[in-house]
């Protein structure tokens, strides 16, 4: 029993440490400065959620689509309103309710991966071709 007791308190790390693409050894589940600093500079340059669309109209909009709409196709709690086609190529269907889709989050991180290339990388594809 001794040696269970002396094992456990010299417990191993379950992850190895990851190399950053900056060269910085980061511990697992920690992120590098230079990530941190490369989100934060990306987010300034992001243009407010307001001037992306999503501003109180939209907010009502999609809670009014939540309430009529409550559950995901996959028959989970929905809680995100998807527009089908997105409103960067139909920018006057923004508040459109046929152009609405209830999902769940892990649905909708499918179908943004799918159709937007995930990561952000555009793929030029939209969902009603899918």
């Amino acid at each position: 029993m001794r040696c269970l007791a002396i094992r456990s308190r010299h417990r191993l790390p379950t992850k190895a440490p990851r190399l950053c693409t900056c060269g910085r050894t980061v511990q697992a589940g920690a992120r590098c400065i230079c990530a941190a600093t490369r989100k934060a500079t990306s987010d300034r340059r992001r243009p407010s959620a307001a001037a992306r669309g999503y501003d109180a109209a939209w907010s009502k909009a999609r809670a009014t689509h939540l309430a009529r709409h409550p559950y995901c196709a996959c028959g989970e709690r929905a809680t995100l309103v998807d527009h089908i086609v997105s409103i960067r190529k139909a920018p006057h269907r923004r508040l459109d309710p046929t152009n609405f889709e209830s999902m769940c989050a892990r649905c909708h991180g499918r179908k943004t991966a799918r159709v937007d290339g995930s990561f952000g990388r555009s793929r030029d594809v939209d969902s009603s071709d899918l």
